[in-house]
C-alpha cells in the first residue's frame, strides 16, 4: 500500500446498498445549515420529544424513582417527619405521589436484580405479563370468540425496529424468499429485507380511495412474484400506516387474513401508532384474527402515541400461530428466543417503559387524574396541528391529501411540479427556503410518474403558524 493512502477492505454490499430515507440526504443537508446558523424544524422523523411534547409525568416519576430507589425510601421519611402540615404550604407537585411510590417500589420487587442487571432474554416475565393482560384488555378477548394473548409468546424488544428485524431475519433464508410491503411504506421494511437479501414484494395502496387496501391488488402482486420465482412468506400491513396515515377498518383486515390464509402468508402487523386515532377506531391484526391459525408477528412501541419515549428504545413483539421450522419440531418463537439470547436482553429502561404503556395509573387514583389531562391535551393536540396544515395544502396549487388522519404524519401529493424536476429536489428546496425538513415520497416508494412528501405533524402550534405561510408562498412560486 502506498504511503498516506487509506486502507480499503470489501464489506457487506446488502448493507452497503441499504437505503433509509427518513435519515438520509435532506436530513444532512439540515443538519448542515443548522451548523451555518439557520433555524430548522426537524419534521421527518416521529421524534415527538424532539419538537416540544412534553413527556408523560408518571412515566418520568418511575423512571427516577426507580434508576435511583434511595429516593423512595427518602420521599417517604420527608412526608412522615413533616405530615400534612408541610405539604399544605408546598404545592403536591413537589411531591411524588403515595401511587408512584407504590407502583415504583413493586417494580422493583419484581425487578429483584434491579435496573442495571441483565434480565431474562425475552424480557422480565412479569412485564411479559403485563402485556399479555393488555392485549387481552384492548382486544376484549373474555368474549367467545377472543384468543388470549399467551405470555410465552411475547417477547419485550429495543423498540418495534428490532421486533421486526427478529422475524424478517427468521423469514428470508434465500434470495428468492420474498416479503409483500405496502407502498408507500416505512424504509425500515425494505431496509430489513435487502440487508438479508430477501425480494421485496410490493402491493400499491389506494390512494384516492383513503390509502386503503385493495385485495385485488394483492393477488396481482403475489402473482406477478409467484411468477419470477419468488417464495412469498408473509406480507407486512401498517396500521395506522406509516407514511400515509390511513386507519384500516375490521372489514379490510378480515379481508387481509382471508388473503393471507389462502396463500400461506405470515402477517406482520405494524401498530406501533394504535394511539394516534383521531376520527375513528382501531382495531388490532390479533383482536379480528380470533381463532383463525394463520401466523401473525404483531409489533408496538414506547416511541409513538401519546407517550413518544423513543429515546428509550422500548417495544415488544406478539406472535400467535407460531409456525414450526420446516422438518423439525422446533417452533418459530424458539428461535426468536434465541436471537433475543444473544443480545442477551433488551434494554432495562425500555423494558419498564413497555411496563409503564400497558400498565397506566388506576382510575381513581391520586396519579391517574394527571395522566389522562396530559394524554388528553397531546392527542388533541396532535390532532390540531394535524389539521391545521391539512387546511394549508387548500391553497398549495396542486397539493392533495387524502385518508382520515392517523399516525402522525401526512403524505400529500404534489401534481404540480415543474417539468423535470422531482419531489426529492422539492423538498430540498422547501428545507433551504423554511428550514422545513420533511422527506420526499420516493423514500417510500410510490407509483412511477407520482410525486409526494410525508411531513410529521409534530412542532409546537405557533412555529406550524409561522412556518406554513412561508410554505404556501414557497410552494406557489415554485410550482407556477
Amino acid at each position: 500500500m502506498s504511503a498516506g493512502l487509506p486502507w480499503e477492505v470489501l464489506v457487506n454490499r446488502k448493507i452497503f446498498e441499504m437505503e433509509y430515507a427518513v435519515r438520509g440526504p435532506i436530513p444532512r443537508r439540515a443538519t448542515e445549515l443548522r451548523e451555518m446558523g439557520q433555524a430548522i424544524i426537524p419534521c421527518h422523523l416521529g421524534n415527538p420529544q424532539a419538537l416540544g411534547q412534553p413527556p408523560i409525568s408518571f412515566y418520568r416519576e418511575v423512571l427516577s424513582l426507580v434508576e435511583h430507589p434511595m429516593l423512595i425510601e427518602r420521599e417517604r421519611k420527608l412526608k412522615a417527619l413533616y405530615g400534612d402540615g408541610l405539604l399544605n404550604q408546598l404545592e403536591s407537585s413537589n411531591f411524588y405521589s403515595d401511587y408512584v411510590l407504590d407502583v415504583s417500589k413493586q417494580f422493583l420487587l419484581q425487578m429483584e436484580t434491579g435496573m442495571g442487571a441483565y434480565s431474562e432474554s425475552n424480557g422480565a416475565k412479569f412485564i411479559r405479563e403485563a402485556v399479555a393482560s393488555f392485549i387481552d384488555r384492548r382486544d376484549g378477548s373474555d368474549d367467545l370468540e377472543g384468543q388470549r394473548s399467551q405470555v410465552d409468546q411475547i417477547f419485550i424488544t429495543n423498540g418495534a425496529s428490532e421486533a421486526v428485524r427478529y422475524v424478517i431475519d427468521l423469514l428470508i433464508d434465500d434470495v428468492d424468499d420474498g416479503i409483500m410491503i405496502p407502498i408507500p411504506q416505512y424504509p425500515l421494511y425494505s431496509a430489513a429485507i435487502k440487508r438479508v437479501g430477501g425480494s421485496q414484494v410490493d402491493y400499491f395502496l389506494d390512494e384516492e380511495a383513503g390509502w386503503t387496501i385493495d385485495v385485488q391488488q394483492l393477488h396481482s402482486a403475489i402473482n406477478e412474484a409467484q411468477g419470477r420465482g419468488v417464495n412469498v412468506k408473509a406480507i407486512v400491513v401498517i396500521n395506522p400506516g406509516n407514511p400515509t396515515g390511513a386507519v384500516l377498518d375490521k372489514k379490510t383486515i378480515r379481508e387481509v387474513i382471508t388473503f393471507a390464509k389462502n396463500h400461506g402468508l405470515a402477517i406482520i402487523a405494524d401498530e406501533v401508532y394504535q394511539e394516534n386515532v383521531y376520527e375513528t377506531e382501531f382495531v388490532s391484526f390479533a383482536r379480528v384474527l380470533g381463532r383463525d391459525e394463520v401466523p401473525l408477528f404483531s409489533v408496538h412501541s414506547t416511541s409513538k402515541g401519546f407517550y413518544g419515549e423513543c429515546g428509550h428504545r422500548g417495544g415488544y413483539l406478539e406472535i400467535r400461530n407460531p409456525p414450526n421450522v420446516k422438518g423439525t419440531n422446533i417452533s418459530f418463537s424458539d428461535l426468536v428466543l434465541k436471537q433475543a439470547s444473544v443480545n442477551i436482553c433488551s434494554n432495562t429502561v425500555g423494558q419498564l417503559m413497555v411496563y409503564l404503556l400497558v400498565s397506566p395509573p388506576l382510575e381513581g387514583s391520586e396519579t391517574y387524574r394527571c395522566f389522562i389531562e396530559e394524554r388528553k391535551f397531546i392527542l388533541e393536540e396532535l390532532y390540531q396541528k394535524a389539521s391545521m396544515i391539512r387546511d394549508g395544502f387548500e391553497y398549495m396549487d396542486g397539493m392533495s391529501c387524502f385518508g382520515s388522519t392517523g399516525a402522525m404524519y401526512l403524505f400529500p401529493r404534489m401534481d404540480k411540479l415543474p417539468a423535470g424536476t422531482t419531489d426529492f429536489e422539492y423538498c430540498m428546496r422547501l428545507l433551504e427556503h423554511t428550514g422545513l425538513v420533511t422527506v420526499n415520497g420516493e423514500g417510500f416508494g410510490q407509483k412511477k410518474d407520482s410525486n409526494h412528501l410525508r411531513i410529521a405533524f409534530l412542532p409546537p402550534r405557533d412555529v406550524i403558524e409561522k412556518v406554513l405561510p412561508e410554505w404556501i408562498n414557497f410552494h406557489n412560486a415554485y410550482v407556477n
